[in-house]
């Protein structure tokens, strides 16, 4: 008895049609002749815009760079040195009343400002150049003032004149707030 439809056979038939149909295909295109070129003009349009996409992502890049450096450096600089401004008030208000830990509390204040400096320093050194040169600028501006009112505070007894140690106070006030006023509002 034989099979009416074979698979196997009826696979190998539909194989061979399409092979053979494909080379018919084939041999009825044409070549094309010629030498391939390129359209110049298409090339100098899509560089422009390959460049031009390359330039705004490396764009957007230094932007969040920046935008990282500046909340990395102002939001903390609020806090640390917040504390140096509350011990060097505490040491303040020990001097003007002559308060027996006058001089401890002059110690620790003194290290507060340094410890403020330094803290400053090492986050506007970290950020490397993301920060603004205005902005790296009223930072170091304040390290310098904050390490001049420490070394002006250890010099300070209940005897000593007051009037560098305030001038060297508003030197860090104008500090303090030339990098308040410069930092984006919280």
């Amino acid at each position: 008895m034989m099979k009416l439809l074979n698979p196997r056979g009826f696979g190998l038939t539909c194989a061979t049609i399409a092979v053979g149909t494909g080379l018919v295909v084939a041999g009825c295109s044409n070549a094309v002749h010629g030498t391939a070129t390129v359209n110049q003009a298409d090339a100098a349009a899509y560089r422009t815009e390959m460049s031009s996409s390359s330039a705004a992502a490396t764009s957007s890049q230094r932007a969040a760079a920046q935008a990282k450096a500046v909340s990395d450096n102002c939001t903390p600089f609020r806090d640390t040195t917040g504390v140096a401004v509350t011990k060097y008030n505490d040491f303040v208000d020990a001097h003007d009343n002559n308060a027996p830990d006058q001089d401890a509390k002059r110690d620790a204040s003194a290290e507060t400002l340094e410890n403020a400096a330094k803290t400053v320093e090492g986050r506007v050194s970290a950020a490397g150049d993301a920060l603004s040169p205005e902005l790296v600028q009223k930072f170091a501006d304040y390290v310098g003032a904050a390490r001049a009112l420490a070394a002006e505070a250890r010099k300070m007894t209940y005897t000593a004149p007051v009037g560098q140690l305030n001038d060297a106070s508003k030197r860090v006030n104008d500090a303090l707030n030339a990098v308040r006023n410069a930092c984006p509002a919280r």
